[in-house]
């Protein structure tokens, strides 16, 4: 397949996860812009030029789209799409300082911003605040290694910008035991990077979710399906309390594992290609 496109360059990365093989494609990149998508989603004909456009801010460090269901056949991609999609809408956003300190008090909401099927970077931010921390995401805690770089880029007092012309179709799962699994798998990401995020910044907004919001946002739905018996979105509840705790006990097992967010070391970008 890679034969038929001579521009192409495969790297195969034997360690498992996600961020370990992002952090692999940007110490191999050699463009000034670094993209990525997922292998469950097929990117439009346009992505790549439409990812450049958002790059037009110099502060902009980095850009996420506009992520649609490219099928919506099953009950399990309709809930998905429902409850947990990626789109944000369709109105250009921009994700900067004011947004990073109004919402800092109570874990300002990185994941807000995009998607990481979706998503691109100015490769010299990685030079600045480190690769993806190979803690998250599939394969390690199960999601959010996206938004938590999103949250170390805002903290510096740069800028996301989300583009919705950008547009990528993602496969969401279509059993109901798969995305059971997900959903277990995305909160506990989820916590393991708010921990991870108040490990790195000391914003105590990010120990507030987890003692103080998601309890009382899950009291909430578990009476709202006690009444109702667990359908719809209450279904996947006990996935989703299951993934919280362990990815309080993931945290707890891998503190303090800051190499694998090292700087790259810094290189003249060769051209501005993506």
């Amino acid at each position: 397949m890679v034969a038929q496109f001579p521009d192409i360059h495969y790297i195969g990365e034997p360690r498992p996860g996600l961020d370990v093989a992002r952090n692999r494609g940007i110490c191999k990149a050699s463009g000034d812009i670094v993209a990525f998508t997922d292998d469950d989603a097929m990117v439009h004909p346009d992505w790549v030029a439409r990812i450049r456009q958002g790059f037009e801010d110099p502060d902009v460090m980095a850009v996420t789209g506009l992520t649609l269901p490219a099928e919506l056949e099953t009950e399990a991609q309709y809930l998905f799409e429902t409850h947990w999609g990626f789109g944000r809408g369709y109105v250009q956003r921009v994700f900067g300082t004011a947004y990073f300190e109004r919402s800092r008090s109570r874990g300002a909401p990185a994941w807000e911003i995009g998607a990481g099927a979706n998503m691109a970077f100015r490769r010299s931010v990685f030079n600045e605040v480190g690769l993806f921390d190979e803690r998250l995401d599939v394969g390690a805690a199960g999601c959010s290694g996206d938004s938590e770089m999103w949250y170390r880029i805002l903290a510096r007092g740069w800028k996301c910008l989300y583009q919705p012309t950008a547009v990528v179709y993602h496969y969401h799962r279509r059993d109901m035991g798969d995305l059971h699994h997900q959903i277990y798998s995305y909160m506990r990401g989820h916590v393991a990077a708010l921990l991870i995020q108040f490990e790195r910044h000391r914003d105590w907004g990010n120990v507030r979710r987890i003692l103080v919001s998601l309890p009382w946002y899950y009291a909430a739905l578990t009476l709202k399906g006690a009444l109702n018996g667990f359908p719809g979105r209450e279904s996947t509840l006990p996935d989703e309390i299951r993934g919280c705790l362990s990815g309080i006990r993931f945290y707890l097992c891998n503190r303090g594992a800051e190499q694998s967010i090292r700087p790259i070391r810094r290189s003249r970008p060769t051209g501005k290609g993506v």
